[in-house]
């Protein structure tokens, strides 16, 4: 088990290194304000009608870096730091939202993946490991037979959430794409600002790539103590 919290701690280590590079820079091109003057909610607004999409609504959302886009009831939910300023990071967030807006509208493949597992996933994934551990206790206690296949089915469990971590990231990858190539392409952004709101989204989706790795990490050690038989 050693293994395993060294491996947590260097994970752990990684995504907070990531998460407070990302918070300093949107805390640094908070600063960078547009020189055409829109909100971010003006900015998703726009982005939504160039791209023909009228049955989307962009609301306000509590919190920091809360923003998302929820396909059941079509809302672009910016935080209030995004909705209402006037900002290189607002932009790029408030772009980035509405790129999964588009990639609804236009039936994008790994949005859809995804979106089919959300159902497995958020019933799977909270207890995967337990499910695990208590088959490698089971097997431990009365031998291999029942307790390995519980094991097994844990494992499975677990990787139903691996992969919906693999898929985030093409998902998280062609919303920033998207959101870049059209505010570059209408002007929206000065060269400067592009800059800033192109930094941002790359430390944005480096925190889902970090999560995915560590996923698969963890898949692949207790893949190891099921397979292995429980041995360190």
């Amino acid at each position: 088990m050693i293994g395993y919290y060294i491996l947590l701690g260097g994970i752990a280590l990684i995504s907070w290194l990531v998460s407070s590079t990302l918070k300093r820079k949107f805390e640094k091109y908070s600063k960078i304000h547009l020189r055409n003057g829109m909100s971010g909610k003006e900015i998703a607004e726009k982005m939504l009608s160039d791209n023909g999409i009228y049955d989307v609504e962009v609301i306000s959302t509590p919190g920091r870096l809360t923003d998302h886009y929820n396909p059941k009831n079509k809302t672009v939910n910016l935080s209030e730091a995004v909705y209402n300023e006037r900002n290189a990071a607002a932009a790029a967030v408030a772009a980035h939202e509405c790129g999964h807006a588009v990639q609804h509208a236009r039936a994008y493949e790994w949005l859809t993946m995804r979106s089919a597992l959300v159902p497995i996933v958020s019933v799977t994934s909270g207890m995967s490991q337990w499910v695990i551990i208590g088959g490698l206790m089971l097997g431990a206690a009365a031998g291999l037979g029942l307790g390995y296949w519980v094991a097994v089915a844990g494992l499975v469990m677990m990787g139903f959430a691996t992969l919906f971590s693999f898929i985030t990231l093409p998902v998280e990858y062609d919303a920033s794409n998207r959101a870049l190539a059209w505010l570059k392409s209408k002007n929206m952004v000065t060269p400067d600002e592009y800059k800033g709101s192109e930094d941002a989204l790359k430390w944005a989706a480096r925190t889902y790539l970090v999560a995915a790795i560590g996923a698969l990490a963890n898949l692949v050690y207790w893949g190891f103590r099921v397979f292995a038989g429980g041995r360190d």
